[in-house]
Parts: structure tokens; C-alpha cells; sequence
């Protein structure tokens, strides 16, 4: 606890929020990527404590909320076929799809089983050879070397009845996309450290310079966002767009090579569908071709082409909350028909959620506002 409590001094975080007072003279807006990161700021009221001329936006950095609904859908399609089990971490539960979520499916008798992680659900297919075991393997550049391993020892170990259902994505594309958009707000981007602890930094200088946006590599704790925020901020204020790295305790320019090598040898860069922002080039990964055979949209394509188109819930804007456009409390559906017990997007969903976070801390303070 002692470790924890020195990332979270209020008197040193006092003393940041100063030093941005202090040389903040324009308004500036700033996305923070992650959903931890989120939680963060909502929880201890960063962005409350900050001058009124910086705006934190909130953006696409949660792995169940971006998780495409027509693949919610796949899994749902998967998880009832007779004799096989359908692995999922816990949060994908109850991601609603076009008709119903994973949990409707598994008390209606779908035979789904929460895993704590890929190595669990191959170990399922070892101990069961005589049923499938598909595992949904969601998530960035953080999940996926741990997914990739599982896809791996499956191969090595000729284990025949397992295979994934891919939704991997990657930030940097999600990145690009945001700052290339018309209505886009962004200035400054507070870049996930995990990410980074896997993939390094290397690929964001390309971004900052074409776009002239600083990035702040940032870790998760009260003082690492605020050091991130000023550094962001200072770079705005001087007139510069360059990467840096407050995260030097997790984070190295070039990551994790062994997890990267991973991922190069398992999956393949593809064009890929986030939901809420749609389709972008490069922004996500497949098995590639020496591990295809463990595709289970390929394993099961009959099955999954009888499925019904997928169906976009109404009165939902998550995706622009998820592109720092709009915020939870600009959505009218927020705490009146959306809440935890009934969510209509994914963002209410996850416990990485943007909406969840201001349901969770700062949900009567909407009322409020409209009332």
C-alpha cells in the first residue's frame, strides 16, 4: 500500500496542478486512450481540479467497447452450437448484441464459461477432447501476446479442438483515425502505458509530427496522469508536438521484444471494425496464415452465416463519447433507460467504460446539470 500511496500524495498532486495553472493560457483539449485512465480521472476528480481552460476528453481505450457488435453476435451463434464450450472473460458477459448478450445465452443453456485467461480455456480443450472450446479473444496490444501464446501451444501440442474467435485491435490506427476526422477536438494525447510496455513508443512519433499533436506515454495512478497533463500541456503552450515518456518506470522506446515477436509470428495486420468508430485500415489483427486452422470463424463459418444481420442499438451515443466528441452526460438515454442493470452500449457495460465511470461518480451531477 505504501507503494501505491506515493502515486497518490495529495500534496504533491497539488503542487502539479499548480505548475499546469501556472503556465496554461489557452484552452486545450486532451484525450487520455485508456479506459483505466478514465476511471482514473473520473474517480478522483482530475479533471475537476484542473484549470477551467483544459478539457479531458474521453477516448477509445476499453476493450469490450470497441468490440464490434457484429462479433458479439458471433459469439452468441457460437455459444449455442451443441457440445461446445464458449470461453470469455467476465465483462464480455453482458455486452448487449443485436438481440441478446452472452448471459441470456448461457441461461437459455449455451454452454458459456468465464476464464481468467487464454491458457485456461486451451487447458478446458486438453481435459474435454471430445467437445470444441472456442475462446474470445478480445482486446490491444496488451491481451494479445497472451492470446497469441495460447494459439501457439495449441499448435504445438496438436490440440485439434480449439480455436478463438479474433477481436484484436491496435491504438495507434484508432489514434490516427480520431485526428483525422473533421469534428475532431483533440490536441493532446495521453498515451496508454501498458500498451506501450508491450509495443514500445516508437510508432507514435509519425502520428505527433504528422498531425502536430503532442503525445505523453502516462501510466494509471492520480500523479501519473497529472505529470502527463503538464507535460502535455507545457509542449502546447511552447509551441511543440513531440512524444514523451512519463511512464519510465513500465515503459522502454522499444517495448517488449519478446512479446512482439509473438505477435508477428501469430496474427497479421488487417483492416478491422471498431464499434462506434467503424472501420479502420490496420487498426486490428488475424491469425495469420500457419495458425488459420484455429480461426473459429472459419471453423464454424456455417453456422455463422446463418446468423441475422447485426443491429446497432438506438438512442446510444457511445461512439462519439468513444471519439471525445460527446460525454455520458450529453446522452439523453444516460441513467434514465441506460444504466448498469440495463446497458444499451458497451461503454455503460464495461468496468473500463466511460459511462460506467460517470454512473458510477458522477451520475446525480448530470441530473443536476439538465435539471
Amino acid at each position: 500500500m505504501k507503494f501505491m500511496a506515493e502515486y497518490r500524495d495529495p500534496i504533491r498532486a497539488a503542487k502539479i496542478i499548480d505548475s499546469i495553472r501556472r503556465i496554461c493560457t489557452r484552452p486545450w483539449v486532451l484525450m487520455e486512450i485508456c479506459g483505466g485512465q478514465t476511471h482514473s480521472i473520473v474517480r478522483y476528480g482530475i479533471d475537476q481540479m484542473l484549470p477551467d481552460k483544459i478539457e479531458l476528453v474521453h477516448g477509445p481505450g476499453c476493450p469490450v467497447c470497441v468490440t464490434p457488435i457484429d462479433k458479439i453476435d458471433c459469439a452468441i451463434v457460437l455459444a449455442k452450437i451443441p457440445n461446445l464450450i464458449f470461453c470469455t472473460f467476465g465483462d464480455m458477459l453482458r455486452v448487449p448484441g443485436s438481440h441478446q448478450d452472452l448471459f441470456s445465452a448461457k441461461a437459455q443453456g449455451a454452454d458459456v464459461r468465464i476464464v481468467y485467461s487464454p491458457m485456461d480455456a486451451l487447458q478446458l480443450a486438453e481435459r474435454n477432447p471430445d467437445r470444441e472450446v472456442v475462446f474470445f479473444a478480445i482486446g490491444f496490444e496488451t491481451t494479445a501476446p497472451a492470446n497469441a501464446m495460447a494459439i501457439y501451444m495449441a499448435d504445438k501440442k496438436g490440440i485439434q479442438n480449439f480455436s478463438v474467435l479474433v477481436s484484436h485491435v491496435l491504438v495507434p490506427p484508432a489514434m490516427e483515425s480520431i485526428l483525422s476526422a473533421a469534428e475532431n477536438r483533440v490536441q493532446g494525447f495521453l498515451a496508454a502505458g501498458h500498451v506501450c510496455a508491450v509495443m514500445g513508443y516508437h510508432e507514435y512519433a509519425p502520428i505527433s509530427a504528422k498531425y502536430k499533436t503532442p503525445i505523453v506515454i502516462t501510466g494509471f495512478e492520480p500523479l501519473d496522469l497529472l505529470e502527463g497533463i503538464y507535460l502535455l500541456v507545457r509542449q502546447l503552450e511552447e509551441g511543440r508536438f513531440e512524444v514523451e515518456n512519463q511512464y519510465t518506470r513500465a515503459v522502454s522506446e522499444g517495448g517488449n521484444p519478446v512479446a512482439q515477436d509473438i505477435l508477428k509470428d501469430v496474427f497479421v495486420i488487417v483492416k478491422k471494425e471498431w464499434r462506434g468508430l467503424g472501420a479502420i485500415d490496420g487498426s486490428g489483427l488475424t491469425l495469420s496464415e500457419a495458425y488459420r486452422k484455429f480461426d473459429a470463424e472459419i471453423r464454424f463459418r456455417e453456422k455463422l452465416a446463418e446468423r441475422e444481420l447485426s443491429v446497432s442499438p438506438v438512442n446510444c451515443i457511445s461512439g462519439l463519447i468513444l471519439q471525445g466528441i460527446r460525454k455520458p452526460h450529453d446522452c439523453e438515454a444516460f441513467d434514465r433507460i441506460c444504466h448498469p442493470d440495463n446497458p444499451l452500449g458497451a461503454t455503460m457495460v464495461s468496468n473500463e467504460g466511460a459511462c460506467a465511470a460517470y454512473w458510477k461518480y458522477r451520475r446525480f451531477e448530470g441530473k443536476l446539470t439538465k435539471e
